[in-house]
């Protein structure tokens, strides 16, 4: 399954922008395997006094980043979960700039962050391969929008994307 596959009632609002940036070049299971790959190659190509710079006062550094793209993931991949096994509670949204601060990604190094991110998405990928079409159609609600189990695995992937080109056009 492919973006275009999802119909209009499958993601709305906030998840939309997301899944628009997702290429039909791929599958769902085959851009999760792919795009974690893309991404590791274009940071160990960035320059090592990079991944500390912010842009502007108060912006996340490049380190920040790639942690919040880990709980991202790990928030989405829980939310495909709970709905593929038929979850009908609304599950929340997630304070996302708390989450930075909590981490403290920049006491990291680069290569325990991408190795971090790495074995996330091979959960994710696992995950995602073991849910049958109907669990992959099942919809649930996170921060008050309705969305499909397989809608969130292009919500990944377009998140990704979001953030490698916010590296492109502000930290390079």
């Amino acid at each position: 399954m492919k973006p275009t596959d999802l119909k209009p009632e499958e993601f709305q609002g906030y998840f939309a922008n997301y899944v628009n940036q997702v290429s039909n070049e791929y599958t769902l299971i085959e851009e999760l395997e792919i795009s974690v790959h893309r991404l590791i190659k274009f940071v160990q190509n960035i320059p090592m006094d990079k991944f500390d710079y912010r842009y502007a006062e108060g912006k996340w550094t490049i380190k920040d980043i790639i942690q919040h793209l880990i709980d991202s993931e790990r928030i989405f991949a829980y939310r495909a979960l709970r709905f593929a096994r038929n979850d009908a509670t609304e599950l929340p949204g997630f304070e996302e700039n708390d989450y930075v601060d909590e981490a403290k990604a920049n006491k990291r190094s680069i290569q325990q962050l991408l190795t971090e991110l790495a074995v996330v998405r091979q959960a994710t990928l696992s995950l995602f391969q073991s849910f049958s079409e109907e669990e992959l159609l099942r919809i649930g609600v996170a921060s008050h929008n309705p969305i499909s189990v397989r809608a969130l695995g292009f919500v990944i992937i377009g998140h990704q994307n979001h953030h490698q080109r916010v590296f492109e056009e502000r930290y390079l």
